[in-house]
């Protein structure tokens, strides 16, 4: 080949993948890596004239320079974002007319591959050619080949986040190119030869150790290896093909997460599957007011907030001056805070029948010490429950004596598994507004505590509160009410305010520290004192900003009466869907508290769509599902946009009962059917 005809073959490189840190670092076999080994395959080329691997100035970055060093690469440093700007760098450092482009996650790269692309391309004096079309190949064997004139083009019109990061798709997808393809004569699309995953990189590390020290196999040679030992060889193949040029960064992020955590995430009701599976965001990097930024850049209104935790919005100016002013002074000491002190006051203000507070961190945390004090002073280990308390041993034995005695309390199907079978028959659930079914329950039983939200679906009936109350004095039960979902929603304070009915302990969590870890058990004097009696004690339960965003949180809700703004605006909310649902003759079921409210399409598609709603909402940038958490920066204007995007999801919805398959409006799977009604 002719110098000013210079074939160059440029191998994308990063350090940093989402899904698979250093994954190009990795050791293949015999401490060879993954990079050197496509590039010493891809040195067997007969057309291409140097090899060069364009990566960036990112530190991390260094250890790809190390290896091209050891092996005698040329390097180029470019844009760590904009890739095509990047080969278009490299091409012009290295006086290149011509560009074979190889992504470095792909180390079977067939040598005689990349010349029959190379082959058809002047065969044909193409501007652009590639194997990748229709996929017939392999993935992992992909080449693509095009001229330094068309690269400079793409650099100069290409704007999307898209075209840049994945360099070609404006060439292919513009005319004016001219084009042409290489097809295998039989589909491999389904084979999977990439790098991508932990499980990826398993299945390439077998196939090198099963042809070392030959490392100029070709890919039929792969191929025979596969038929003979398909089992070890395609346990990767339930991945999507070229899936991470469809996944936005969250996406990419949450696989990587699910193979470092299990479950991916600490916190259910923020994993993707709840919501959108394959679509969902999953990360932010910024919140402000009721808007998030996801990885990419984009906003969305958010009307989840935090599942409940951010009444005031997110990042909050008057909290975060405080917040910041702390940490600045200091956050932990051997000493104690003063503000422990101000918060128990504060409390204790607010709800004059309690004497006492202690905190915690989290509302799971708040339930297992309420229950910990009530039973020390009981002297009584059995528990009557209504209603959802957390994820602890104590909460979960309710299912050892019944597999769904927890069904109706808003998590169905939850396991047993781990918790000690010796705790069956000390806790006994009932129904909420069903009185008589709890008289019963204490007397055959001999309940010491009686636990229960005070409200989350339904409001209370018959004077339902007040009989439990009469009924934990008369049998001296300790009553404890769980506020952590439902305080300061719907006044200042407890949600057992509104009733004129007061337990012997509260908790509150959520939304008392705006999105700070927080938690709050309060209760009567005798009561609370027994805990001293126990072992109830943890380190950060003393750290400092938890205290101090609360203090500034409620006095900033004292101040603009925070509950009044959100519960009206919830009681418009569901006014609205209420309305939507008539407009287009839809069954439709409204419950919860004003200001944390939830709908359910009644159908035998619910579920489908509850997906489909999550979805165009998605789209018209909102995070929320079938319920809605207000805080005060949900106003008319942003609830305006929102019925908008929900009347053309009703209107579609009205059609699907009628005739159209709702799957065919869906963009991917359901969502899990996680959460239900609180009985």
């Amino acid at each position: 080949m002719k110098s000013n005809n210079k074939i160059l073959a440029i191998v994308q490189a990063r350090y940093k993948s989402v899904r698979l840190p250093g994954k190009v670092c990795k050791s293949i076999v015999k401490n060879k890596t993954l990079l050197e080994l496509l590039i010493r395959r891809l040195s067997l080329s007969k057309k291409i004239d140097q090899i060069v691997v364009a990566t960036t100035n990112d530190p991390l970055d260094k250890q790809i320079i190390k290896i091209c060093n050891k092996i005698k690469i040329k390097t180029y440093l470019g844009s760590q974002d904009n890739v095509l700007k990047r080969y278009l760098g490299a091409a012009k450092k290295f006086k290149a007319k011509f560009i074979v482009r190889i992504t470095s996650d792909c180390p079977l790269i067939d040598p005689q591959l990349v010349d029959k692309v190379i082959n058809l391309f002047f065969k044909k004096n193409l501007d652009y050619c590639s194997n990748r079309h229709l996929g017939t190949y392999p993935d992992g064997l992909d080449v693509e080949v095009f001229n330094l004139k068309s690269l400079i083009f793409s650099n100069k019109k290409a704007k999307t986040k898209f075209d840049i990061e994945h360099v070609t798709p404006y060439i292919i997808r513009n005319n004016t190119f001219k084009k042409d393809y290489l097809y295998s004569k039989k589909n491999y699309s389904n084979l999977r030869w990439t790098v991508d995953e932990a499980v990826d990189l398993k299945v390439i590390k077998k196939i090198f150790e099963h042809f070392y020290p030959n490392i100029s196999f070709s890919w039929e040679d792969v191929l025979k290896l596969v038929k003979s030992k398909k089992r070890i060889i395609t346990e990767n193949n339930h991945l999507i093909r070229n899936e991470g040029s469809n996944l936005n960064s969250g996406q990419k992020l949450w696989r990587r997460a699910k193979s470092l955590i299990p479950g991916g995430n600490m916190f259910l009701s923020k994993r993707p599957e709840m919501y959108l599976p394959n679509q969902w965001p999953s990360y932010f990097t910024k919140s402000k007011g009721c808007t998030v930024k996801d990885l990419e850049g984009k906003s969305y209104y958010d009307l989840t907030m935090g599942v409940g935790t951010n009444i005031l919005g997110y990042s909050h100016p008057e909290i975060n001056r405080s917040i910041k002013k702390t940490i600045d002074n200091g956050t932990m000491s051997t000493l104690n805070c003063p503000e422990e002190v101000d918060l128990a006051q504060k409390l204790i203000n607010i709800h004059p029948w309690a004497d006492q507070a202690k905190f915690a961190r989290t509302g799971g945390e708040a339930n297992a010490v309420s229950i910990r004090i009530a039973r020390t002073y009981a002297k009584n280990s059995k528990v009557a429950i209504c209603g959802y308390h957390g994820w602890h041993d104590w909460y979960l034995a309710a299912n050892l004596e019944k597999p769904n005695n927890l069904s109706e309390h808003l998590l169905p199907n939850l396991s047993t598994t781990g918790v000690p079978k010796n705790l069956k028959g000390t806790i006994f659930s009932f129904e909420y507004n069903n009185f008589e079914q709890l008289k019963r329950l204490v007397n055959k039983n001999n309940i010491g505590i009686i636990k229960m939200e005070v409200s989350r679906n339904y409001r209370p009936k018959n004077n339902f509160l007040k009989k439990v109350r009469e009924l934990a004095t008369r049998k001296k039960i300790v009553l404890i009410f769980d506020e952590c979902t439902s305080g300061f929603r719907e006044s200042f304070g407890g949600l057992h305010k509104n009733y004129n009915v007061n337990p012997d302990i509260a908790i509150f969590g959520k939304s008392l520290g705006n999105g700070h870890p927080i938690t709050a058990i309060i209760g009567r004097k005798n009561i609370m004192d027994s805990s001293q009696s126990s072992f109830i004690s943890s380190t950060y339960w003393s750290e400092r900003l938890g205290y101090v965003a609360a203090l500034k949180t409620l006095e900033i809700m004292e101040k603009t009466k925070s509950w009044e703004y959100i519960k009206k605006i919830g009681l418009m909310i569901k006014k609205n869907w209420i309305r939507l649902a008539k407009k287009h003759n839809l069954k439709i079921q409204v419950q919860g508290l004003d200001a944390l409210a939830n709908f359910n399409i009644i159908s035998k598609n619910s579920l489908e769509y509850k997906t489909y709603i999550i979805q165009e909402m998605l789209k018209n940038r909102f995070i929320t599902s079938n319920s809605i958490y207000v805080c005060i920066y949900h106003n008319k204007k942003i609830l305006k946009k929102y019925f908008l995007v929900l009347d053309k999801c009703f209107e579609n919805i009205k059609n699907c009962e009628k005739e159209k398959n709702i799957k065919s409006l869906l963009d991917g799977p359901t969502s899990l059917a996680t959460f239900k009604k609180l009985n």
